[in-house]
């Protein structure tokens, strides 16, 4: 397995290490997580730890990508593993956020529903011999979404001090970015998709 692929897996790693710092009960175990004050807003500290750990994932995806491109190590796997990790690391973020109550859960609905579909038309171009690498729409979609579980984290910081709610914003383009691009690897795919044997 070459270093590109071994960041992905790394990557995937990642989700449940992230989740774990954040569902963990640490009230239960005695353990006052503390709080900073910017303006009139508090930002956790177990926020910012789970922002760590998710920059350093996001870091890893961008990391791959230009070593398997500069060295020339692209790869069946990488092309496979890295949209589906991904996919692993913001779809649990927006689903631990709307768990909580955080996020609306329409937006988060439109993005899972085009992963489904984007998956189930690789899975039958998989099936003619075909391997789909991510499109620019869906790389734009990937930064978008990663933009946006990184200013959930940060409680819409530093645009809540203006009552901008750059967040909301960020979140509901990214579901419309989401869905053009499911619409266009549907449309790049449909003569596999309807095609009868």
């Amino acid at each position: 397995m070459n270093l590109p692929n071994r960041l992905t897996v790394f990557r995937i790693i990642l989700v449940p290490i992230i989740v774990l710092f954040y569902i963990f009960p640490y009230a239960q175990f005695g353990w006052e997580m503390k709080t900073f004050m910017v303006g009139n807003n508090t930002i956790s500290i177990v926020n910012l730890i789970c922002l760590g750990i998710y920059l350093l994932a996001a870091f890893t995806d961008y990391l791959d990508g230009v070593i398997a491109r500069k060295r020339n190590m692209m790869t069946t796997f990488g092309k496979f593993a890295d949209p589906i990790a991904d996919k692993m690391l913001t779809t649990t973020m927006f689903i631990l956020f709307v768990s909580r109550s955080i996020i609306p859960v329409v937006p988060v609905i439109i993005m899972v529903c085009r992963d489904i579909i984007v998956d189930g038309c690789r899975m039958v171009a998989a099936s003619n011999g075909k391997v789909v690498s991510a499109q620019l729409l869906g790389k734009l979609k990937t930064v978008l979404q990663m933009l946006t579980v990184a200013l959930v984290l940060l409680n819409n910081l530093p645009f809540e001090l203006w009552g901008l709610p750059v967040t909301n914003i960020m979140l509901w383009f990214s579901a419309f970015v989401s869905l053009f691009s499911g619409i266009s690897y549907f449309s790049q795919l449909k003569d596999d998709i309807f095609e009868s044997k």
